[in-house]
């Protein structure tokens, strides 16, 4: 096995560790705004659970947040707006980040 191979396995398993923690970081971004959601929706504990889990599992039937943006402004009515939950959205990104850093010990 050379260093080329070595390498190239070594930038392979990055690029996937990486895309990895790229899907994590969506999926917890989403589940904060579900939960910030609910809170506007006035839902108690068990129900705001559901709803982000709802809000995660809505982002994976198309790729980008347009879909999630669609079923939050749907569901919020005029408690939000679109740009309001797009900017909840990149808020949120940092801190979904910074606990997933946190949980695996980077």
């Amino acid at each position: 096995m050379t260093t080329y191979d070595d390498r190239e396995r070594a930038f392979e398993a990055k690029f996937a560790h990486d895309a990895e923690m790229q899907f994590r970081a969506e999926a917890r971004r989403n589940k904060l705004v579900g939960l910030w959601a609910a809170e506007l929706l006035g839902k108690a504990e068990d129900e705001a659970q559901a709803y982000a889990r709802s809000v995660v599992e809505h982002d994976l039937h198309e790729p980008g947040i347009e879909d999630v943006i669609a079923k939050l402004v749907a569901d919020l009515g005029d408690k939000a707006t679109p740009e309001a939950i797009r900017a909840k959205m990149a808020e949120m990104m940092p801190v979904a980040k910074a606990q997933l850093m946190a949980e695996t010990g980077l």
